[in-house]
């Protein structure tokens, strides 16, 4: 049996470790070599890259994605794809998702990896619907997470929906690192009984539990799985990818990873962590194995944007408390997956009740859109007594809410104006409008930089 790997240190392990602040620059020595490894995929955009490119590093995401796929024109580039939300934290409306898919694969994307924060497939399905449309491949996700209307069973009528949709493969993505080695046997086992797709796993190491799920993993008959460069792995990041390519070599299992290039890659990547180190933007706390997780179940991109939050308001000591309020808030909420953006609504809404020493004495616009209904159907029923604050005597909406959503590229066209300067601008703004805008701004101020690129004309 053959294994595959899908390289991390871009995207999931960045996001993970240092809140995705990597820059182009700092790793676009390194890819010509990481096209030379053997990766099944390099997951290098989507998730937060977006939002961090625009917002921190003064980066062009569409630019960064041209430029990786000019240094890697041979190997498959994937993104990660929040379905219905894209890559922003609400429902967008179907023009733009699809229009979003479009512009991913023209500019370089091969597989787009795409769920929704809650398993609900209505919200994915126009988004698979393009992928398909456009020749890519389409990963279809389920977010995997425990609790009591969380089973074994649920899980394989999901993978049978994502099938009947037309979806290439199926990922079980394990955002926080919560899913132990049996029940990865027992689950993968249960999906490849099910359907007849590629599956992949993606985990953490956030608990310690992540080499070992990704071994049981394989041996129920995962055909790819998520790592990480050594030096990036671990921590809430993904296991490493060398002691895997190791390990499952012992095993007798075959790979395609040419284990010479990966030391080139980790000797690269260990000075650039050693100076996030010590410019405090890889905080160790991320690095060390924390059982709890178990119960709290914050991500890895979560826990270390919510560390910084906290440092920032001079909260640290009030990080155990958040921790601890997370479970609760997300059983208030009917148990949702905490995946992007529910993570963040759960962690922001923790956080907030921590802070200000009263539970939901402040509730977050977002999290009162979830709780009308607006971001899909709830795996569990919302507590009653949160339902009534946000609804007072109005019924939440039950149906897909994208359907209620007007045509919005050619609005949002119109409302940035002359700033954007082809249509992935727009996508940009609509997806980000205030700091897309800030962007523009600052590149019209710097220099009308539109001209040094192509711009990817699409047929529709």
């Amino acid at each position: 049996m053959k294994v595959q790997f899908t390289e991390t240190v871009l995207r999931d392990a960045n996001q993970s470790l240092i809140a995705t602040r990597m820059p182009f620059s700092a790793f676009e020595p390194i890819l010509e070599t990481i096209g030379r490894a053997g990766y099944y995929s390099v997951e290098c955009w989507g998730g937060a890259t977006f939002d961090s490119c625009l917002r921190y590093l003064n980066e062009d995401p569409w630019v960064r994605l041209r430029k990786i796929k000019e240094k890697l024109p041979h190997t498959k580039l994937q993104m990660l794809l929040r379905g219905q939300n894209i890559l922003g934290y609400k429902h967008y409306p179907d023009d733009i998702v699809r229009k979003f898919v479009q512009y991913s694969v023209g500019n370089g994307i091969d597989i787009l990896r795409i769920f929704d924060a809650l398993n609900d497939l209505r919200n994915i399905e126009v988004a698979v619907d393009e992928t398909k449309k456009r020749g890519a491949h389409a990963s279809g996700t389920i977010c995997y997470t425990t609790s009591p209307v969380h089973t074994l069973e649920k899980y394989q009528q999901l993978a049978k929906q994502l099938e009947s949709m037309g979806v290439d493969s199926i990922c079980v993505k394990d955002m926080a690192g919560i899913m132990g080695p049996q029940e990865a046997y027992d689950l993968v086992k249960a999906i490849k009984e099910t359907v007849s797709l590629p599956v992949i796993l993606h985990t953490h190491c956030t608990t310690g539990f992540g080499p070992l799920t990704c071994l049981k993993a394989v041996e129920a008959g995962a055909d790819v799985i998520d790592t990480a460069i050594s030096c990036f792995s671990g921590g809430t990041s993904q296991p490493p990818t060398e002691t895997l390519v190791y390990a499952f070599e012992q095993l007798g299992y075959e790979h395609s990873i040419d284990t010479k290039v990966l030391k080139e890659i980790n000797d690269f990547f260990k000075p650039l962590k050693e100076k996030y180190l010590a410019d405090g933007l890889l905080l160790p706390k991320v690095l060390g194995t924390d059982t709890d997780a178990l119960t709290y179940q914050v991500p890895g991109g979560m826990l270390s944007n919510l560390l910084a939050q906290l440092k920032n308001q001079n909260a640290l000591d009030k990080f155990e408390a958040v921790l601890q309020e997370v479970p609760a808030v997300r059983k208030d909420l009917g148990y949702p997956p905490l995946v992007t953006p529910m993570s963040q609504m759960v962690g922001v809404q923790a956080t907030t009740n921590v802070l200000l020493g009263e539970r939901y004495k402040s509730i977050g616009k977002e999290v009162q859109s979830y709780v009308r209904g607006e971001y899909g159907t709830p795996p569990a029923s919302i507590d009653p007594a949160l339902q009534k604050q946000v609804l007072g005597e109005e019924q939440p909406f039950t149906g897909r809410f994208a359907d209620t959503l007007p045509d919005g590229f050619e609005t949002a066209k119109a409302e940035i104006g002359d700033l954007a300067e082809c249509d992935e601008d727009v996508l940009s703004y609509a997806a980000f409008p205030a700091i897309a805008e800030k962007f523009f701004q600052h590149r019209r101020e710097q220099e009308n930089n539109c001209a040094h690129y192509t711009i990817i004309e699409l047929d529709d």
